[in-house]
């Protein structure tokens, strides 16, 4: 399992745009056939990417986290980026339609991932942190999780919110994590920006045209940098790094927390005059 260390803000100051990529962008996460999974040293964050083509995957335990088994002392929730699939998870099937969620918490001791065709597979996105208590396996259907309509189209942010692991949905320890899909013409997504000292984040860019270029802004508010991204790559954000992004056209990301605090609302915010 590759690891990425964590940066802190005075390293960030001194960095190219080559090591900025190398501590910022994960790329490599969906390859057919295999499991792949990357270890941040922020908050003990694992991500992965699993695509199961004729034969079934079972979600491993590297040997970097120490365990057992993956879930002996974490958490994660899967959304599913490709086409149907099953995930089972000790013994119950739960199917997948694209985009749907699904919460596996501590204690789950055997998880398999299937594709409904594997001609044109799931694409199941993985995102992992430590946990302390146990919660339910729990499913969040995309067709039936309502949105939350955010910005317009003036100020070219026009999206929508989808929440599905969080306070108010499936319960888990620490992990809160949904999607952001933005609307025809609209291209920002969170600005404004924000930081919050309390969790770190992960961004996974997808629905991102070959033909479009996207830029992740990250850093401190007083110096901020981009990193050019693609589709179905993702970035780290530190807890002291805005995070935000434009493209040239629209495109849909997830965002996952995890830390010390589940308010979705616990933001400190930056004005975008302060940006430097």
């Amino acid at each position: 399992m590759e690891i990425i260390p964590a940066i802190d803000a005075r390293g960030y100051a001194r960095m190219s745009t080559p090591e900025l990529r190398q501590a910022f962008l994960v790329d490599g996460l969906f390859q057919p056939g295999a499991v792949v999974l990357k270890y941040w040293e922020t908050d003990r964050t694992v991500m992965g990417g699993v695509v199961p083509g004729a034969t079934k995957l079972t979600l491993t335990c590297p040997r970097e986290l120490a365990a057992t088994y993956f879930n002996e002392r974490r958490e994660f929730g899967i959304i599913n980026l490709g086409e149907a699939g099953t995930v089972e998870v000790d013994g119950s099937v739960h199917s997948l339609l694209p985009l749907d969620c699904l919460y596996v918490g501590r204690g789950a001791r055997s998880v398999a991932f299937t594709s409904a065709n594997p001609a044109i597979p799931a694409q199941y996105y993985l995102l992992s942190y430590p946990a302390h208590t146990d919660y339910p396996t729990a499913h969040a259907a995309f067709a039936q999780t309502t949105g939350t309509e955010l910005g317009d189209a003036q100020q070219a942010n026009a999206r929508t919110l989808y929440k599905f692991i969080h306070a108010g949905g499936i319960k888990s320890c620490q992990l809160v994590m949904g999607m952001t899909v933005l609307k025809p013409g609209s291209v920002w997504n969170t600005m404004p920006p924000h930081t919050h000292l309390r969790r770190s984040e992960v961004y996974l860019y997808f629905n991102v045209a070959a033909e479009s270029a996207l830029f992740h802004f990250a850093g401190h508010p007083t110096e901020t940098r981009n990193v050019m991204v693609r589709d179905r790559q993702a970035v780290v954000s530190p807890p002291w790094s805005i995070h935000s992004g434009v493209g040239t056209s629209n495109y849909t990301f997830v965002w996952g927390m995890g830390g010390e605090n589940q308010d979705f609302a616990d933001m400190d915010k930056v004005n975008p005059a302060d940006l430097r």
